[in-house]
Protein backbone atom coordinates (compact mmCIF):
# COMPACT_ATOMS: atom_id res chain seq x y z
CA UNK A 1 0.00 0.00 0.00
CA UNK A 2 2.83 2.31 0.44
CA UNK A 3 3.68 2.44 -3.48
CA UNK A 4 -0.12 3.71 -3.69
CA UNK A 5 -0.44 6.02 -1.16
CA UNK A 6 3.29 7.50 -2.71
CA UNK A 7 1.60 7.61 -6.08
CA UNK A 8 -1.80 9.36 -4.89
CA UNK A 9 0.52 12.18 -2.90
CA UNK A 10 2.95 12.71 -5.84
CA UNK A 11 -0.10 12.93 -8.46
CA UNK A 12 -1.89 15.22 -6.34
CA UNK A 13 1.18 17.73 -5.89
CA UNK A 14 1.73 17.95 -9.36
CA UNK A 15 -1.97 20.58 -9.44
CA UNK A 16 -1.71 23.30 -7.33
CA UNK A 17 -4.56 24.30 -5.51
CA UNK A 18 -6.74 27.06 -3.68
CA UNK A 19 -8.64 25.44 -1.23
CA UNK A 20 -11.35 26.57 1.29
CA UNK A 21 -11.99 24.66 4.67
CA UNK A 22 -15.29 25.23 6.30
CA UNK A 23 -15.02 23.41 9.05
CA UNK A 24 -15.93 24.26 12.61
CA UNK A 25 -13.74 21.72 15.04
CA UNK A 26 -10.59 23.90 15.03
CA UNK A 27 -7.86 20.55 15.91
CA UNK A 28 -9.53 18.95 12.03
CA UNK A 29 -9.08 22.14 10.24
CA UNK A 30 -5.86 22.74 11.22
CA UNK A 31 -5.21 19.29 10.48
CA UNK A 32 -6.33 19.44 6.90
CA UNK A 33 -4.95 23.06 6.55
CA UNK A 34 -1.34 21.92 7.38
CA UNK A 35 -1.79 19.10 4.87
CA UNK A 36 -2.65 20.32 1.91
CA UNK A 37 0.05 23.23 2.59
CA UNK A 38 2.69 20.67 3.35
CA UNK A 39 1.31 19.71 -0.10
CA UNK A 40 2.17 22.82 -1.99
CA UNK A 41 -1.52 24.33 -2.11
CA UNK A 42 -3.10 27.29 -0.23
CA UNK A 43 -5.57 26.95 2.23
CA UNK A 44 -8.05 28.87 4.09
CA UNK A 45 -10.19 27.96 6.72
CA UNK A 46 -13.32 29.54 8.31
CA UNK A 47 -15.10 27.87 11.38
CA UNK A 48 -18.44 29.04 10.65
CA UNK A 49 -21.28 29.06 8.22
CA UNK A 50 -21.47 32.67 7.10
CA UNK A 51 -17.62 32.98 7.04
CA UNK A 52 -17.24 30.41 4.80
CA UNK A 53 -19.96 31.36 2.68
CA UNK A 54 -18.65 35.34 2.68
CA UNK A 55 -15.23 33.76 1.61
CA UNK A 56 -16.58 31.81 -0.69
CA UNK A 57 -18.29 34.31 -2.17
CA UNK A 58 -15.54 37.28 -2.62
CA UNK A 59 -12.73 34.46 -2.91
CA UNK A 60 -11.89 32.70 -6.07
CA UNK A 61 -11.46 28.73 -5.13
CA UNK A 62 -10.44 25.82 -6.82
CA UNK A 63 -12.61 24.16 -4.31
CA UNK A 64 -14.34 24.26 -1.17
CA UNK A 65 -14.02 21.40 1.79
CA UNK A 66 -17.71 22.38 3.50
CA UNK A 67 -18.32 20.30 6.72
CA UNK A 68 -22.52 20.32 7.31
CA UNK A 69 -23.19 20.58 11.18
CA UNK A 70 -21.82 24.38 11.31
CA UNK A 71 -22.47 27.36 13.69
CA UNK A 72 -24.37 30.00 12.11
CA UNK A 73 -26.02 28.70 9.22
CA UNK A 74 -25.81 24.80 8.29
CA UNK A 75 -23.32 23.50 5.74
CA UNK A 76 -25.98 22.35 3.30
CA UNK A 77 -27.32 26.58 3.50
CA UNK A 78 -24.06 27.67 2.58
CA UNK A 79 -23.70 25.47 -0.52
CA UNK A 80 -27.42 26.39 -1.74
CA UNK A 81 -26.55 29.98 -0.80
CA UNK A 82 -23.42 29.83 -3.12
CA UNK A 83 -25.44 28.29 -5.94
CA UNK A 84 -27.92 30.48 -5.85
CA UNK A 85 -25.23 33.41 -6.03
CA UNK A 86 -24.18 31.86 -8.99
CA UNK A 87 -20.76 30.49 -7.38
CA UNK A 88 -19.90 27.27 -9.17
CA UNK A 89 -16.92 26.35 -7.20
CA UNK A 90 -16.48 22.59 -6.62
CA UNK A 91 -17.91 21.59 -3.21
CA UNK A 92 -16.60 18.19 -1.13
CA UNK A 93 -18.84 17.81 1.63
CA UNK A 94 -16.76 16.75 4.34
CA UNK A 95 -19.11 15.43 7.62
CA UNK A 96 -19.84 12.74 9.99
CA UNK A 97 -23.41 12.84 8.80
CA UNK A 98 -23.34 9.04 7.02
CA UNK A 99 -26.90 8.63 6.32
CA UNK A 100 -28.19 8.33 2.88
CA UNK A 101 -30.28 11.10 3.67
CA UNK A 102 -27.64 13.74 4.17
CA UNK A 103 -25.11 12.03 1.26
CA UNK A 104 -28.29 12.29 -1.28
CA UNK A 105 -29.18 15.88 -0.31
CA UNK A 106 -25.80 17.32 -0.48
CA UNK A 107 -24.97 16.05 -3.21
CA UNK A 108 -28.56 17.49 -4.85
CA UNK A 109 -27.67 20.72 -3.31
CA UNK A 110 -24.72 20.82 -5.76
CA UNK A 111 -21.57 18.91 -4.13
CA UNK A 112 -19.54 17.57 -6.42
CA UNK A 113 -18.34 14.43 -3.45
CA UNK A 114 -19.32 13.64 -0.43
CA UNK A 115 -16.20 11.81 2.01
CA UNK A 116 -17.55 10.65 5.30
CA UNK A 117 -15.84 11.60 8.85
CA UNK A 118 -13.56 10.15 9.99
CA UNK A 119 -11.18 9.40 6.21
CA UNK A 120 -7.61 9.02 5.27
CA UNK A 121 -5.94 12.40 4.39
CA UNK A 122 -4.24 10.40 1.30
CA UNK A 123 -8.48 9.68 0.17
CA UNK A 124 -9.14 13.27 0.89
CA UNK A 125 -6.32 14.71 -1.44
CA UNK A 126 -7.23 12.02 -4.38
CA UNK A 127 -10.74 13.52 -4.10
CA UNK A 128 -9.42 16.70 -4.50
CA UNK A 129 -6.88 15.72 -7.40
CA UNK A 130 -10.13 14.07 -9.25
CA UNK A 131 -12.23 17.52 -8.68
CA UNK A 132 -9.73 19.55 -9.57
CA UNK A 133 -8.70 17.80 -12.90
CA UNK A 134 -12.26 17.09 -14.05
CA UNK A 135 -14.39 20.14 -12.92
CA UNK A 136 -14.35 23.27 -14.95
CA UNK A 137 -12.53 26.37 -14.34
CA UNK A 138 -13.76 28.04 -11.51
CA UNK A 139 -14.40 31.48 -11.11
CA UNK A 140 -12.17 33.90 -11.18
CA UNK A 141 -9.67 31.07 -13.47
CA UNK A 142 -9.28 33.67 -16.33
CA UNK A 143 -6.04 34.75 -17.25
CA UNK A 144 -4.11 37.99 -15.65
CA UNK A 145 -2.26 39.90 -17.81
CA UNK A 146 -0.38 42.83 -17.05
CA UNK A 147 1.53 44.31 -19.75
CA UNK A 148 3.83 41.42 -21.47
CA UNK A 149 3.27 39.20 -18.27
CA UNK A 150 0.43 36.82 -18.27
CA UNK A 151 -0.74 33.87 -15.34
CA UNK A 152 -2.90 31.21 -16.00
CA UNK A 153 -4.29 30.26 -12.86
CA UNK A 154 -6.28 27.04 -13.89
CA UNK A 155 -3.31 25.62 -16.01
CA UNK A 156 -0.49 26.82 -13.48
CA UNK A 157 1.46 28.70 -16.11
CA UNK A 158 3.32 31.75 -16.27
CA UNK A 159 4.80 33.59 -19.60
CA UNK A 160 6.28 36.53 -19.82
CA UNK A 161 7.32 37.80 -23.79
CA UNK A 162 5.78 34.56 -24.94
CA UNK A 163 8.59 32.57 -22.47
CA UNK A 164 7.41 30.24 -20.17
CA UNK A 165 8.63 30.88 -16.23
CA UNK A 166 9.54 27.99 -14.00
CA UNK A 167 8.04 29.12 -10.88
CA UNK A 168 7.88 26.96 -7.95
CA UNK A 169 3.96 26.65 -5.92
CA UNK A 170 5.19 29.31 -3.80
CA UNK A 171 6.13 31.97 -6.17
CA UNK A 172 3.11 31.00 -8.32
CA UNK A 173 1.21 31.67 -5.72
CA UNK A 174 3.11 35.00 -4.43
CA UNK A 175 2.92 36.11 -8.12
CA UNK A 176 -0.94 35.30 -8.68
CA UNK A 177 -1.54 37.18 -5.47
CA UNK A 178 0.59 40.54 -6.40
CA UNK A 179 -1.19 40.06 -9.93
CA UNK A 180 -4.76 40.67 -8.37
CA UNK A 181 -4.00 43.69 -6.66
CA UNK A 182 -1.67 44.78 -9.29
CA UNK A 183 -0.75 48.53 -9.14
CA UNK A 184 -1.69 48.54 -5.21
CA UNK A 185 1.11 47.32 -2.74
CA UNK A 186 0.96 44.07 -0.63
CA UNK A 187 2.36 43.92 2.76
CA UNK A 188 4.77 40.82 4.35
CA UNK A 189 1.93 40.57 6.56
CA UNK A 190 -0.74 39.70 3.77
CA UNK A 191 1.52 37.49 2.01
CA UNK A 192 2.56 35.16 4.96
CA UNK A 193 -1.21 35.22 5.66
CA UNK A 194 -2.73 34.60 1.90
CA UNK A 195 0.75 32.12 0.70
CA UNK A 196 1.56 30.99 4.08
CA UNK A 197 -1.25 30.43 6.13
CA UNK A 198 1.14 31.76 9.71
CA UNK A 199 1.43 35.20 10.92
CA UNK A 200 4.04 37.01 9.76
CA UNK A 201 7.37 36.23 11.86
CA UNK A 202 9.91 39.86 11.67
CA UNK A 203 12.98 37.54 12.30
CA UNK A 204 12.08 35.53 9.59
CA UNK A 205 13.71 36.42 5.84
CA UNK A 206 11.09 33.59 4.06
CA UNK A 207 9.38 36.23 2.12
CA UNK A 208 12.28 37.90 1.30
CA UNK A 209 14.01 34.68 -0.34
CA UNK A 210 11.13 34.07 -2.53
CA UNK A 211 10.31 37.84 -3.59
CA UNK A 212 14.42 37.63 -4.58
CA UNK A 213 13.58 34.30 -6.55
CA UNK A 214 10.84 35.77 -8.31
CA UNK A 215 12.38 38.59 -8.92
CA UNK A 216 15.07 36.82 -11.11
CA UNK A 217 13.31 35.05 -13.04
CA UNK A 218 10.32 38.10 -13.93
CA UNK A 219 12.58 40.22 -14.37
CA UNK A 220 16.67 40.22 -14.48
CA UNK A 221 16.16 37.33 -17.22
CA UNK A 222 14.34 39.89 -19.28
CA UNK A 223 16.77 42.69 -19.00
CA UNK A 224 16.77 45.68 -20.43
CA UNK A 225 12.81 45.38 -20.76
CA UNK A 226 10.91 47.69 -17.45
CA UNK A 227 10.80 45.70 -14.08
CA UNK A 228 7.92 44.96 -13.15
CA UNK A 229 8.28 43.60 -9.00
CA UNK A 230 8.79 46.65 -7.28
CA UNK A 231 9.95 46.49 -3.24
CA UNK A 232 8.22 49.77 -1.35
CA UNK A 233 10.53 50.69 1.24
CA UNK A 234 8.71 49.13 4.74
CA UNK A 235 5.47 48.64 3.00
CA UNK A 236 5.77 45.44 1.11
CA UNK A 237 5.66 44.65 -2.20
CA UNK A 238 3.67 45.66 -5.55
CA UNK A 239 3.68 44.80 -9.06
CA UNK A 240 3.96 48.56 -11.29
CA UNK A 241 1.34 49.06 -13.89
CA UNK A 242 3.00 52.28 -15.09
CA UNK A 243 5.18 50.68 -17.88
Amino acid sequence: MLWLTFWVFTLFLLQFMRILVVEDENRLAGFIQQGLVQAGHVADVAGTGPEGLERAATTPYDAILLDLMLPGQSGLDVLRNLREFGISTPVLIVSALTDSKHVVGGLEAGAVDYLRKPFAFDELLARLHIIGRKTAAPAGAEALRLADLVLDPLGRAVTRAGKALSLTNREFAVLELLLRNAGRVVSKTRLAEKVWQVDYDMGSNVIEVHISQLRRKLDRDFAPAPALLETVIGQGYRLRTDG
